[in-house]
C-alpha cells in the first residue's frame, strides 16, 4: 500500500498549524430515535468549510519550495477550490482554480475570499479537465486532484485519524463519497487503528458511480446524473479506487427525497450549517438501509459551506 498509518500521523502532524481540530457532537434525541449512539465529526466547521482543508494542506506543505514557486492548480466544484486556495495564501504561493459555471455562489465567494484565481468552464468532467491541464500549461502550477491525489488522501485521513483518537470503540464509520478522497482516507485511517471497523461510503441514487465501480471492479465514469448533494457529482480515480476496493466494507446508495429529509433532521437536532453532501449517510439510517441497533456510529459532516436561500423549508 503507497498510504501507511505513518504516513497519516506525519501528515496530522504536518498540517496541525493550518487546520482546525473539529469537535465531535451527538444528539440524545437521534440516539433514542434510531436506537442507537450517534457520534458525528464537524469537519463543516473546518477551515474553509469543509474537511478539503486537510488534504489540500498537506499537499501544499509538502511540495518543496521549487515544486511550489509557480504555485498550485487544481478543478473543483467548490470546497476543494476554496480549500487549496486558503492553503496556498497560506504558503504564499498562487492557486489556479477551475470550477463549473453552476457552482453554488457561497463555494465561489470563497475560492475568491481565500485568493483563489477562477477560471470557470461548463458543468462536465472533460471541459474540467481539458481547461484545467492548459491552465497548468500556461502557468507551470502544480495539479492538486481534489481526490485522486496520494498526498490529498493522506490529509483527507488525518479527520478519521483525529475522530477516533477521540471516540476509540466506534462500530461503524460513515462518509459520503464523490471522489473518493475522503471515503479512501477514512477507511485507510479507521481500519489501520481499529481493523474490526465498518467502513461505509454514503453517495446519491442519482450519482451511483461508487456503488457500480465497487459492485463492478472496474471505475465508472460519472452517471451524469443531478443531485442536491453537489459536492458529490465526481467520480472515483486510479489511486483512491484501489484503497476503497482493499478497505471500504460498502457503499450505500440513497434517494433525493432522503437526503433532503436527513439535512432537515440534522440541522434541526444538531442546531449546525451544514451542506447536503453532509446528510447523505444519515439518509442511509432513515432509509433503513443500515440499522443502529445498539452500535455507536461515527459520521464525519464533510461541509458546511450551503446556500441557505435554496432551502426556505429548513433555514427559512
Amino acid at each position: 500500500m503507497l498510504i501507511s498509518i505513518s504516513d497519516i500521523v506525519a501528515a496530522e502532524i504536518r498540517i496541525s498549524r493550518f487546520i482546525n481540530q473539529t469537535s465531535v457532537v451527538t444528539s440524545r434525541e437521534l440516539n433514542h430515535l434510531f436506537n442507537g449512539q450517534f457520534f458525528f465529526k464537524c469537519e463543516n466547521l473546518q477551515k474553509a468549510g469543509a474537511f478539503k482543508m486537510r488534504g489540500a494542506s498537506n499537499a501544499v506543505f509538502s511540495l518543496t519550495d521549487e515544486e511550489a514557486k509557480f504555485g498550485v492548480a487544481t478543478h473543483s466544484s467548490g470546497n476543494h477550490a476554496a480549500a487549496l486556495s486558503l492553503a496556498a495564501s497560506l504558503r504564499g504561493i498562487s492557486a489556479f482554480v477551475v470550477m463549473p459555471e453552476n457552482a453554488p455562489k457561497p463555494k465561489i465567494e470563497n475560492v475568491k475570499r481565500f485568493g483563489g484565481m477562477i477560471t470557470f468552464c461548463p458543468p462536465t468532467q472533460k471541459d474540467r479537465e481539458e481547461t484545467l491541464a492548459r491552465l497548468v500549461k500556461e502557468t507551470g502550477a502544480v495539479p492538486v486532484h481534489p481526490s485522486n491525489d496520494l498526498k490529498v488522501i493522506t490529509g483527507q485521513a488525518t479527520a478519521a485519524l483525529e475522530f477516533l483518537e477521540e471516540i476509540k470503540d466506534l462500530d461503524f464509520i460513515l462518509t459520503p463519497v464523490g471522489g473518493g478522497g475522503l471515503l479512501a482516507g477514512t477507511a485507510l485511517a479507521a481500519k489501520s487503528v481499529k481493523p474490526g471497523i465498518r467502513v461505509i461510503g454514503v453517495e446519491p441514487e442519482a450519482v451511483n458511480d461508487a456503488f457500480l465501480s465497487l459492485t463492478t471492479g472496474t471505475i465508472h465514469p460519472p452517471t451524469g446524473g443531478k443531485s442536491v448533494a453537489d459536492g458529490l457529482l465526481t467520480s472515483l480515480g486510479t489511486h483512491n479506487f484501489p484503497i476503497i476496493q482493499n478497505f471500504v466494507d460498502e457503499i450505500i446508495t440513497v434517494s433525493e427525497d432522503s437526503i433532503l429529509e436527513a439535512l432537515k433532521v440534522l440541522v434541526h437536532h444538531l442546531k449546525l450549517d451544514i451542506e447536503p453532501s453532509s446528510a447523505v449517510p444519515f439518509a442511509a439510517f432513515l432509509e433503513g438501509k443500515i440499522k443502529a441497533d445498539g452500535k455507536k456510529i461515527g459520521i464525519i459532516l464533510s461541509g458546511g459551506n450551503v446556500d441557505k436561500s435554496k432551502f426556505p423549508e429548513i433555514w427559512g
